[in-house]
């Protein structure tokens, strides 16, 4: 079982808690990226994407490499693993939900649903 109150657990979905964010790490899944490039989808600053690529650190979703004056971001998805695994618990409890609804409902639909006539045998005419 994936330990719920661990540091890294909350920021992973604090840092997955932002739109800008989730896209950032969208961009990152097709390879890496600069800052500049990850801002300039959005209309924000440099400085306001270096923060939200830092939440995305701190979490441990990106690595950042600097390479002279270009800092380049990569994709870390291990800690998505542990979110995922946290995640799927619940995924299975309302499936299993569903699952259960369906078949009330079904059973519900069959005892209001009329019995077809038996078709009558005789003579034909």
């Amino acid at each position: 079982m994936v330990e719920l109150e661990t540091p890294q657990m909350n920021s992973v979905f604090h840092a997955l808690g932002d739109a800008t964010r989730r896209q950032m790490l969208r961009e990152l899944a097709n390879g890496e990226r600069t800052v500049g490039q990850l801002a300039e989808p959005f209309a924000i600053s440099l400085a306001a994407a270096s923060k939200h690529i830092k939440a995305l650190e701190n979490a441990g979703l990106i690595r950042r490499e600097v390479r002279g004056r270009i800092h380049l971001c990569r994709l870390d998805p291990g800690p998505l693993a542990g979110a995922h695994q946290w995640l799927s618990f619940y995924e299975r409890f309302w499936t299993g939900r569903l699952d259960v609804l369906e078949r009330l409902l079904r059973e519900d639909d069959a005892r209001k649903s009329p019995k077809p006539e038996p078709e009558p045998k005789g003579d034909d005419q």
